[in-house]
């Protein structure tokens, strides 16, 4: 026997096929003769007549279309406790883990107010507070919070007023070294068929040192030996010679910058140059940061250089079209922790 597909009758349809059908098994059809003669199913029909048997009229009424909005587990005000919660780590609150993945906001919500969650559960109270998954950023144990407070209200902006009031340059600056084994990126290939990209097996890499400003100014060196307080000298000299300014100088603390001779060079040329040091552990306040890692991912991590003389040759041609971009330098000021050094302060 053909049935007609149910469902795709309007409700009121719907409802009105119900009555008739139960109906007319009241005034004394059997079931199966009625489930052919308005052609539905003989299990449906039982269930109708059922329900109407149990709940009259009303159960064979329409009913609402559409997905059915879960009932909140949680009161407004444990929502708004977790939500305060989760601004700091697990661990603070005595939980066994590291990041606040679903199964650590399940037993946050259990801890707090004994109300058991399922993940999927968990992951929609996520999504309705506006969280999504990100790939958290590493913070060192011995950074120093009030300290990065007094660089972004007190240090940094008198920083900006002895600029303006000098008319010095502020550039910022940072060193990194650049690996031959350092890959950057994604390659297609057939699901489960992981690529591998051919490469030498032998170590080598270069180093860098480079400043910049938020008027996309970009200064840069590669050598190959150690860094260390000649090295460093040698790049000030350049940067020296090639500015038209004094220029105020934003570097973190390692101890190169912070050397003797470094420190009696920069004493001697002090109507020219001036350091300023970071808070420690606190490299996101460095915009050159984001240079480090447009090279390493673009000159580097996306090319397989063969020789340590084509690295250098393949890192400093990346820069010296860096040089020509003012505009992606300027870039780098827009990334959230450094936006604060993005105004232009210099008359």
């Amino acid at each position: 026997m053909t049935h007609r597909d149910f469902r795709t009758l309007p409700p009121v349809a719907q409802e009105e096929l119900r009555r008739r059908a139960v109906q007319a098994v009241g005034d004394g059809m059997s079931q199966t003769d009625a489930a052919r003669v308005f052609q539905v199913g003989r299990q449906a029909l039982n269930r109708w007549c059922v329900a109407y048997r149990r709940g009259g009229e009303a159960a064979l009424a329409a009913q609402p279309r559409g997905t059915k909005t879960p009932q909140r587990k949680l009161t407004a005000a444990q929502e708004d406790d977790v939500r305060a919660r989760l601004q700091k780590t697990p661990d603070q609150w005595h939980l066994p883990h590291v990041l606040w993945t679903r199964e650590a906001v399940a037993a946050l919500i259990q801890q707090r107010s004994t109300v058991p969650l399922a993940l999927p559960t968990v992951g929609r109270y996520l999504a309705r507070w506006g969280l999504t998954p990100q790939k958290p950023l590493k913070r060192a144990y011995e950074r120093d919070p009030p300290a990065i407070d007094r660089w972004l209200t007190e240090t940094y902006p008198a920083i900006v007023r002895r600029a303006k009031a000098t008319g010095a340059v502020i550039h910022w600056g940072d060193e990194m070294g650049v690996r031959s084994e350092h890959q950057a990126g994604r390659s297609f290939a057939p699901r489960g068929r992981t690529p591998a990209i051919s490469g030498t097996g032998k170590r080598f890499g270069c180093n860098v040192l480079s400043t910049l400003t938020n008027r996309g100014e970009l200064s840069f060196m590669v050598f190959q030996e150690r860094f260390n307080g000649g090295v460093f000298l040698g790049f000030l000299r350049r940067l020296m010679r090639h500015a038209k300014r004094p220029v105020i100088l934003i570097v973190d603390n390692h101890p190169v910058h912070q050397a003797r001779r470094v420190e009696v060079w920069v004493a001697a040329h002090a109507d020219r140059l001036h350091l300023e040091f970071l808070p420690g552990y606190a490299p996101e306040l460095n915009p050159d940061e984001l240079l480090n890692h447009d090279v390493k991912a673009n000159a580097v991590g996306t090319r397989r250089p063969r020789t340590q003389a084509e690295m250098v040759a393949s890192v400093r041609a990346y820069l010296h079209r860096r040089q020509q971009q003012p505009h992606v330098v300027r870039r780098f000021f827009q990334e959230e922790h450094v936006r604060y050094a993005a105004a232009d302060f210099v008359a």
